[in-house]
């Protein structure tokens, strides 16, 4: 699968998020996706910055990965890994 593919079915996924998990949803609705390399899939928050500042959310972010992955897999039939710029 292509970048483009994935960007094309942003929407999908992100619904798939949604009803698993509001927060969720709420991390990544606004994430760019930056690369796909065939296996780990780029998000780029560098316009948004909601999740950053002064607070930790590095382990409330594993949990929102896992639950991105696992719609990714569920709509586009993809395994792939998150990595954020």
């Amino acid at each position: 699968m292509e970048l483009q593919e994935i960007r094309n079915r942003w929407n999908e996924v992100l619904d798939a998020v949604l009803e698993v998990d509001r927060i969720s949803w709420l991390a990544f609705f606004d994430a760019r996706l930056a690369d796909f390399d065939g296996t780990t899939l780029t998000l780029d928050f560098s316009d948004t910055r909601k999740l950053s500042a002064a607070h930790e959310y590095s382990k409330t972010r594993i949990n929102q990965q896992e639950v991105l992955i696992a719609a990714v897999k569920r709509t586009l039939a993809i395994e792939i890994k998150i990595t954020e710029k």
